[in-house]
C-alpha cells in the first residue's frame, strides 16, 4: 500500500510519515507546483492554518471565513479550500497530514469531526505561544527528511491535543456522553451518506432513542437529524458540481443515493433556494 497517498507525490517532508509544515521561510512548495495544485482543490487531507500576525480570507466549501491573529483554520478531508490569492498574513503556519498520521497517535481528536460546525478557533495569548513552540519543534524535525516517527508524531500530539481543548473550551463543558453520541451520528452519517438511512436505525446503532436523539443533533447543529442528512447530501453535490466534477442532475442524483432526480432537483433548491442549472451557471 502507498502510504502517501492522501498527500500528492513529493508533498511530505518525512521518509516514513505523509505531514509537510509550511511557514513564511520554511517549506515552500515550487512555483510550478503551486501553479498545479491551484487556488481551490478538494482536499484529501487534513490542513491547519495558524496566524499569529496578519490576517487573510480562505474559502471552506462554499463559505468564506476570515483568520486573523491567534486563530486556526482547519479543514478536513473531502472539504474544498479556496486559497486567498494574497499571503496568509505576516506570521503563520500551514501543516498537512492523513489518516496514516493519526492511525499511529495515541488517542483520538473529536475537534477533527467538527461536531460544533465551527471551522475556525480562537487562542489565548498564552496558548498561542504554546502552539508556535510546538509548530516551530516539527518545523526542526521536518527540516530533515529521515527523523523517526515517532518524535514528529509525539509533537504531532501535543499540537492536536491543544487544539481540541481550545475548540471545546468555546462551547464550556459539553456533556461528554452527549457530544459523543452527536460524534457518533456524524461519523455513521458519513459512513453511510448515501444508503439514506433511516433515523431508527441510526438510534438504534447508537442505542439511543430516536428523541434522544433528535434532542442531542439539534443541541449541537441546530437541525433535527433528517435535516443534517439532507444538508450534508445537498453540501456534497454542491462540492462535486463546484470542484467540476459535473454530471448530469440524473447522474448526480442517483450518485448519491435519489432514486427520483425530481426529488433531489425539489430538494437541492429548498436548501440552497437555487435549482442545479442556475447553480451551474453560477459556477460558469
Amino acid at each position: 500500500m502507498n502510504r502517501f497517498n492522501a498527500l500528492p507525490e513529493g508533498f511530505s517532508q518525512n521518509d516514513q510519515l505523509p505531514i509537510r509544515i509550511v511557514s513564511p521561510d520554511f517549506g515552500h512548495l515550487s512555483r510550478q507546483a503551486l501553479d498545479q495544485y491551484g487556488l481551490s482543490r478538494r482536499l484529501p487531507y487534513y490542513f491547519l492554518l495558524f496566524v499569529m500576525e496578519g490576517s487573510s480570507v480562505h474559502g471552506v466549501d462554499l463559505d468564506e471565513v476570515e483568520v486573523g491573529k491567534h486563530e486556526l483554520l482547519f479543514f478536513l478531508p473531502h472539504q474544498i479550500q479556496r486559497l486567498p490569492a494574497t499571503a496568509h498574513g505576516s506570521d503563520y503556519y500551514k501543516l498537512g497530514f492523513d489518516e496514516v498520521c493519526l492511525s499511529r497517535l495515541p488517542r483520538q481528536y473529536p475537534f477533527l469531526l467538527n461536531p460544533l460546525n465551527r471551522q475556525k478557533i480562537s487562542f489565548s495569548s498564552a496558548a498561542a505561544s504554546r502552539l508556535r513552540a510546538v509548530f516551530e519543534i516539527l518545523k526542526a524535525l521536518l527540516s530533515t527528511s529521515d527523523t523517526a516517527p515517532d518524535l514528529i508524531l509525539a509533537h504531532l500530539n501535543s499540537l492536536l491535543t491543544e487544539i481540541n481543548t481550545a475548540y471545546f473550551a468555546e462551547e464550556g463543558k459539553p456533556a461528554h456522553d452527549r457530544i459523543a453520541k452527536f460524534i457518533g451520528f456524524k461519523v455513521f452519517v458519513e459512513n453511510n451518506l448515501t444508503d439514506h438511512p433511516t433515523i431508527r436505525v441510526i438510534a438504534e446503532a447508537l442505542a439511543v432513542s430516536e428523541d434522544s436523539l433528535y434532542q442531542i443533533v439539534k443541541q449541537y447543529s441546530g437541525l433535527s437529524p433528517k435535516e443534517f442528512m439532507t444538508h450534508r447530501l445537498i453540501l456534497e453535490a454542491r462540492r462535486r458540481m463546484y470542484y467540476g466534477e459535473r454530471t448530469s442532475v440524473k447522474e448526480l442524483a442517483f450518485e448519491l443515493g435519489f432514486n427520483d432526480p425530481d426529488y433531489f432537483s425539489r430538494l437541492f433548491k429548498k436548501v440552497t433556494g437555487k435549482t442545479v442549472a442556475r447553480f451551474f451557471q453560477d459556477l460558469s
